[in-house]
């Protein structure tokens, strides 16, 4: 394959975020194509180019947050001027690289549209936040030449949207030689005691943005339930930290919570892997890669049955399922991990199995590259 993809993202590294993280793995992963990604600054000091990986990537904007909302204008107009008509574009997205996107073909109407579904929040927050613009957001799915979504959740909102093809569920991927890397005893063993943990502890680990979405003060709640080796690892920053430390005192649990902060990529299989159990009873998710990369991790999982997460989870056998805003419902699921005879060991032995035969990055990044051959 010899052709020239134009992306438009909304950010791309070192701005990260699911989306960032599964571009990169893909684009690594088709060094036959030549990637142009267009995206908003967001932060001052990085530069209007620069290659990362297979990607040549611009940026508009000043600096700040604001930019985003001048991707589909500044992007627009920087992509005219060095991609040729023509170039097939990826939107990553239906929201500010979607209108980018959607201008940039309207400019160029020969040219070929690729929508990427990857959206985590509730679907309902999209239409209202854009409030009398909605119409634009369906006019880019009625634009889209092919649809990709990574959850058939993701799918249905593209065909309720106007999209008249059939839509492509591909999920995102794991690194799975990096998740499933086995961690000596004494390693493990230094990283416990690092936050405080004894050997007897049960660890419930959850990993995610601190934020009303991912519903941790759930888990927090749960706890007071459970029995007292049951602790809780919180992995990552947000806007609910404070809301989470006073809620953590309210309940009586400072000496069973433990923060670790901000943890990058590379650090998570270590600590999944010297935890027992993934938590996340999620709100909304779009597909839910923590959950892929604990279940690669070989750690049981507990989440809810909500957007994405049934493509993978399967009660009783990839995962136990709690409901949501329903800590007992939490505290009951993992009971059932702790007591149920051969849950533990099934749930472990076919989760590392749905991800290794389903979500490993070679297999998706195949199956990506034979839909933008068809653009």
């Amino acid at each position: 394959m010899d052709k020239r993809i134009l992306i438009f993202s909304t950010a791309f590294y070192p701005v990260v975020g699911g989306a960032e993280v599964a571009l990169k793995e893909l684009t690594d992963r088709m060094p036959s194509v030549r990637f142009d990604l267009v995206c908003a600054r967001l932060k001052k000091g990085l530069p209007d180019h620069e290659r990362i990986g297979n990607v040549e990537v611009h940026r508009v904007g000043f600096g700040y947050s604001f930019d985003k909302y001048l991707l589909p204008f500044l992007g627009v107009w920087k992509a005219m001027r060095f991609v040729p008509r023509g170039t097939p574009v990826w939107s990553m997205m239906a929201s500010y690289a979607g209108f980018a996107s959607l201008f940039y073909c309207w400019m160029r109407p020969t040219s070929k549209m690729l929508l990427t579904l990857q959206e985590g929040d509730p679907l309902e927050k999209y239409s209202k936040r854009l409030g009398s613009f909605a119409f634009l957001q369906r006019a880019i799915f009625r634009r889209a030449n092919r649809v990709q979504a990574i959850s058939k959740f993701l799918g249905e909102w593209a065909v309720a949207n106007g999209f008249k093809g059939i839509v492509d569920v591909i999920p995102n991927g794991v690194d799975t030689s990096s998740f499933s890397k086995p961690v000596d005893l004494e390693r493990r063993k230094h990283l416990r005691e690092m936050f405080g943990f004894e050997e007897s502890d049960i660890v419930l680990v959850t990993a995610s943005r601190l934020s009303l979405k991912n519903a941790i003060d759930d888990i927090v709640r749960a706890l007071p339930l459970l029995p007292l080796r049951c602790k809780l690892l919180i992995i990552g920053v947000g806007e609910d930290e404070a809301m989470l430390r006073a809620l953590i005192e309210e309940v009586g649990m400072q000496y069973r919570v433990v923060f670790a902060g901000y943890r990058t990529h590379a650090e998570l299989p270590e600590l999944l892997r010297s935890s027992e159990i993934f938590i996340r009873p999620s709100l909304s998710e779009g597909l839910g890669n923590s959950f892929l990369e604990a279940m690669a991790a070989e750690i049981p999982i507990i989440g809810t049955p909500v957007g994405g997460i049934p493509d993978f989870l399967v009660d009783g056998e990839t995962g136990v399922f709690c409901q949501p805003r329903d800590p007992e419902s939490i505290a009951k699921a993992v009971e059932r991990l702790i007591e149920e005879p051969g849950l533990r060991e099934r749930i472990i032995k076919n989760g590392a199995r749905v991800v290794r035969e389903r979500y490993d990055w070679d297999l998706v990044s195949r199956d990506m590259q034979a839909i933008l051959e068809s653009l």
